[in-house]
């Protein structure tokens, strides 16, 4: 039986290489609906060549283009962000691939569970944000979380057929561009500079919170509640060359790692395989390619992101909440060359010290938090 697939933000990396993955299994995989955010014309030339029941284009200046260019195709069309929230309980999809960037994701996300669809995340806030609710909604619907994030993968493949023995779990970072910059030379950081992954090929707004550990702040978050671990048992190591993707540490001492070469869609495959393993033709690593595998501590001194998000871990609440809210707005604003490498950290700590803690959020606490942070980063800014 094949899986009938929603990606949201097809036209993303992640989307795109999902849909790679789809071309070479097009017996396991059918595509139900393809979202985007302004992409359209992407969004028109995916939908051409897949042929899903449904496309969503959340710019709605854009809606027109997309309905006349699919209008002979027989493929609905919509627009807007609630669509896509709405798009996702269609009852012929089963799996539903979070491909979106940044905290947009979340509403759909949850759509989706509510209507019993299995998901395959890619999209970390929404774990970040609202982990408790998710975590909540997933027993309560009994649908089932496959990550799609490298590192989280990496770790979900470890634990496959292991008893609940976690004593650990090893976040790998590969440090990003300024690894080995001095806090003299992160002052005159350009946008350029910081969009150069030495392993990845990511979106701007990931590359960037690679470049100030931001993501690797996020992934922490997100491992608490995809794993059910505690705050202590969650550990970041550098590993530069990023061929280890993450691991985890057992109750006997011993450790399992997940290898591979930087690729996201050994991971996306997975996720949308699972339980199974399905062929692929990616590149094989080589082990002579890489004799040294490395690893050293993250400087949390250097790179405050990291720090700020072990604290809002730690603090819980509407905090994760709010770390992020002001990371999505502060990253735009150094994209746009509005604020410096050194001012991300900076006022996202502003921010967390400026909106009001709230202890045990609802879903309505999460949306205030976030729109309140927004304007008040904003208006910093």
């Amino acid at each position: 039986m094949p899986k009938h697939i929603a990606i949201l933000g097809s036209t993303g990396s992640i989307g795109t290489q999902t849909l790679n993955v789809v071309k070479a299994h097009p017996e396991e995989l059918v595509v139900e609906v393809l979202t985007a955010n302004k992409n359209a014309d992407l969004l028109i030339k995916q939908a051409i060549e897949f042929k899903p029941n449904a496309v969503v284009i959340a710019d709605e200046n854009q809606y027109q283009k997309v309905k006349d260019a699919l209008f002979d195709h027989d493929i609905k069309t919509f627009a807007g962000h609630d669509a896509i929230s709405q798009v996702v309980q269609m009852g012929t999809i089963n799996t539903v691939v979070t491909a979106m960037v940044g905290y947009a994701g979340l509403q759909p996300t949850i759509k989706a569970i509510e209507a019993g669809k299995n998901i395959a995340l890619a999209n970390k806030e929404t774990l970040v944000v609202a982990g408790d609710l998710i975590t909540t909604l997933v027993k309560e619907k009994q649908v089932f979380i496959t990550p799609v994030d490298s590192e989280h993968s990496a770790i979900f493949q470890c634990l496959t057929g292991e008893p609940e023995k976690i004593e650990k779990i090893i976040l790998t970072a590969s440090g990003g561009p300024f690894r080995q910059n001095s806090m003299d030379e992160l002052k005159t950081v350009t946008v350029k500079q910081a969009l150069k992954h030495p392993n990845w090929d990511m979106g701007a707004k990931i590359t960037i919170d690679s470049a100030t550990m931001m993501n690797k702040g996020l992934e922490v978050i997100e491992a608490k509640w995809l794993f059910g671990v505690h705050n202590k048992q969650i550990e970041v190591v550098v590993h530069p060359q990023s061929i280890i993707h993450s691991m985890v540490q057992f109750t006997d001492g011993s450790i399992k790692a997940q290898m591979g070469l930087p690729d996201m869609k050994l991971p996306i495959q997975y996720a949308l395989s699972f339980p199974d393993r399905w062929n692929s033709d990616f590149p094989r690593m080589d082990f002579k390619m890489y004799p040294n595998l490395t690893f050293e501590q993250p400087d949390i001194e250097k790179f405050r992101c990291l720090a700020l998000a072990f604290d809002a871990l730690e603090k819980g609440g509407n905090v994760p909440a709010i770390v992020n809210a002001a990371n999505e707005v502060v990253v735009e604003a150094f994209l746009k060359e509005e604020i410096t490498f050194l001012q991300i950290p900076q006022l996202i700590e502003k921010a967390v010290n400026g909106i009001g803690f709230v202890n045990k959020p609802t879903y309505n606490d999460y949306v205030v938090t976030d729109s309140e942070t927004r304007k008040y980063v904003s208006s910093l800014i």
